[in-house]
């Protein structure tokens, strides 16, 4: 039997659907997504954690869900976290019947078994016009005849949580790179900040022969012996990542200079770390097609991008630059040391979902480690 929902926005705007999640009430930030494809990938990635997420694109679960387990490299086969981070799904029209040569479940199924509510029949064009008008809001979920109580009744605000420590590995893990049995040659090893990485950045290092050290966001890694360090993405407000700053300052401020990448939220840590300041969108960046020019030439990239803070690039130090400049509203997507091998992108490089024109960055990180050397 359908159950009736709804979800309830902090202005008090109401939208009625109906249930074909976890049934289940639950609070969150809403936002919205603009891309056709990709639902698995984002809702398994850790950066929509607190969020309830709206699909622009009408219809959803069409193409079914891939295999949700793990592979042998102890990463996701076909997800980019071990589980759904989202707090709801909200779309306009969810596809009962699935067709896919690698589909698995239904999008419903997997739902249900993660314990995520879903909405479908909502006017996601008008809700999504909301959310560009008045900016990203609280808002819950409510399905017909649930009791289950609302987690914090949203009285907390989105920014007020430190949701990167929710979604970071707890403990140190090491990716090693597959190898042919002749190869002698010394791994270059490169320490990710695991702020709530999406597995297709662990994925892109181990395929350029690079061996991962991952570590939970508030980890000291400048204890460590490495040759790298790279800056994941992740959920919230980087004003909550005090300590990962710290440490990143450390690294800046040491007498060894060792190659540094960034990415999203990892943009974001690298700029606060360099002096700069961040601030919050008023409904963020979450699509495959943004596009993206490289500060300085005539290159254009349509780029993957999940976001809700930026860098406010006025407040970079003299001895930074920006590297990346969003063409929709000229926000900063990128930054660079002018001397030293530091970077970061605010989109995703290695998409998933998404296009993969910037894939190229990792090879650039790659040449700073000298993976490349012959």
């Amino acid at each position: 039997m359908k159950r009736q929902a709804k979800i309830i926005l902090d202005d008090g705007t109401e939208f009625f659907g109906w249930s074909f999640g976890a049934e289940k009430n639950v609070g969150g930030e809403v936002v919205f997504n603009t891309a056709m494809t990709g639902y698995p990938e984002s809702l398994t990635d850790p950066s929509y954690a607190g969020q309830i997420l709206v699909t622009t694109y009408p219809l959803i679960g069409n193409y079914g869900v891939p295999d949700t387990g793990m592979g042998n490299n102890l990463l996701p086969l076909f997800m980019e976290s071990e589980k759904i981070h989202v707090k709801a799904l909200v779309v306009a029209d969810y596809s009962e019947t699935y067709s896919h040569w690698n589909a698995k479940e239904s999008l419903a199924t997997w739902l249900k078994r993660e314990g995520i509510p879903a909405i479908t029949g909502i006017d996601t064009r008008r809700l999504t016009m909301l959310l560009r008008e008045q900016g990203v809001m609280m808002g819950r979920i409510v399905i017909e005849g649930c009791q289950h109580p609302i987690e914090n009744d949203l009285i907390e605000d989105y920014g007020s949580i430190n949701w990167v420590e929710q979604v970071s590995c707890k403990e140190v893990i090491t990716y090693h790179p597959d190898r042919k049995a002749e190869d002698r040659s010394p791994l270059k090893k490169v320490v990710l900040v695991d702020c709530g990485v999406k597995a297709n950045i662990i994925r892109c290092l181990l395929r350029r022969g690079i061996e991962v050290i991952r570590v939970p966001w508030d980890y000291d890694f400048n204890l460590l012996q490495f040759d790298g360090l790279f800056l994941a993405n992740g959920p919230g407000d980087p004003e909550r990542c005090g300590q990962t700053v710290n440490h990143i300052r450390a690294f800046l401020q040491s007498e060894k200079v060792r190659p540094c990448m960034g990415i999203c939220l990892g943009n974001q840590l690298l700029a606060r770390a360099a002096g700069a300041k961040t601030y919050k969108l008023k409904y963020g960046h979450r699509s495959h097609n943004q596009p993206v020019q490289w500060v300085g030439s005539s290159k254009c990239f349509i780029t993957s991008q999940n976001h809700g803070y930026a860098v406010d690039a006025q407040t970079l130090p003299s001895d930074w630059e920006p590297l990346f400049v969003n063409m929709n509203d000229r926000s900063n997507e990128g930054i660079r040391h002018r001397s030293k091998p530091w970077m970061s992108a605010q989109f995703h490089p290695e998409a998933c979902s998404g296009p993969v024109d910037t894939e190229f960055l990792f090879d650039e990180y790659a040449k700073m480690l000298g993976c490349y050397d012959k």
